[in-house]
């Protein structure tokens, strides 16, 4: 089973709620070998998987989980997804941005989470570069 637990920010873009994920953070004491293959087995579950949870902390900081339909990740581990700017997880994540992003691979064999700090940005260029029509 390959489990994959790591540290990574992200930034929220808003109206159209977008996370965005760009920076990675591994120990000091991952050597570059290990550290190239965690990010392997992570994509190929990104990849592999058409909804993750988003976590985030309600006001008693209790978590607060739900399905989302995230974009393709890029690269560098860009993340986005879109929501309503009067959800109830854009309020949560105003009042606390600690969050996490869990992806379960569909054949139960492995996992990543993804822990960081959200952001909200509204930028409407971002919005149409990644609007779903659905």
């Amino acid at each position: 089973m390959r489990n994959i637990k790591y540290k990574l920010s992200f930034t929220i873009l808003s109206f159209f709620l977008l996370f965005l994920i760009n920076t990675s953070i591994f120990s000091q004491q991952t050597k570059p070998n290990e550290k190239d293959s965690i990010i392997v087995a992570a994509k190929e579950i990104i990849n592999s998987t058409k909804y993750c949870a988003l976590i985030t902390l309600n006001k008693k900081g209790l978590p607060h989980i739900r399905t989302m339909d995230p974009f393709p990740h890029e690269n560098n581990f860009v993340i986005w997804f879109g929501t309503n700017i009067n959800s109830r997880k854009v309020t949560e994540i105003k009042n606390n941005p600690n969050t996490a992003i869990y992806y379960a691979e569909p054949s139960g064999n492995g996992y990543v989470t993804i822990i960081g700090i959200a952001e909200i940005i509204v930028d409407k260029n971002e919005k149409e570069k990644r609007w779903k029509k659905e």
